[in-house]
């Protein structure tokens, strides 16, 4: 892959990455002020709202899966590395390139293909919500969404891991370009 492609594949994952990070700021906010409203009615207006438990059980969902790709991105997702700390680093290099591998097949089989099966057969099945009569093929578009995130970082941390291989000894894996570090 040319220089020129590999910073066109950052720059791209980095402006997705920063609208999804607002996408899930947005629906956290949307979370919270129904939560409050169901709140709110049920003991302070004495007149329980029936849709906000659905809506913030939907929204978490979306939150849930959307920010597992901004933390996959970000590098914050769980991980063990014990054993990855001993490796010589060219094994260290491998594994990454590896896990990158596992994720992306993960991404794209379970997420979403499996997911896109999920949305069309809910959507075929005319399943609604019992509250908002929302579409349930819309509230499993999450996981294909964030498959899509998830697939397309995991390619770029795959390239940036490929290309700092190139050299006479990588040493350990890269952070990504903007890419901040967790805790």
């Amino acid at each position: 892959m040319s220089r020129t492609m590999r910073k066109a594949l950052s720059a791209l994952a980095g402006a997705l990455a920063l609208g999804l990070e607002a996408a899930v700021i947005g629906a956290f906010a949307a979370l919270v002020l129904v939560v409050l409203w169901g709140v709110g009615s049920r003991f302070v207006l004495n007149a329980p709202s029936r849709w906000t438990e659905e809506v913030a059980i939907f929204l978490l969902m979306w939150v849930a899966l959307l920010g597992a790709a901004v933390a996959f991105r970000r590098r914050q997702h769980l991980g063990v590395d014990a054993l990855v700390g001993v490796l010589h680093p060219a094994a260290r290099l491998l594994l990454a390139m590896v896990g990158q591998v596992l994720v992306a097949v993960f991404a794209l089989a379970v997420l979403i293909v499996g997911g896109a099966v999920l949305v069309r057969e809910t959507l075929e099945a005319g399943q609604v919500t019992p509250a908002t009569g929302l579409p349930m093929g819309y509230v499993y578009l999450a996981a294909p969404i964030s498959g899509a995130f998830i697939l397309l970082f995991a390619v770029e941390r795959f390239v940036g891991l490929a290309r700092a291989g190139l050299g006479p000894d990588p040493g350990p894996a890269p952070p990504l370009p903007d890419a901040e570090e967790g805790p």
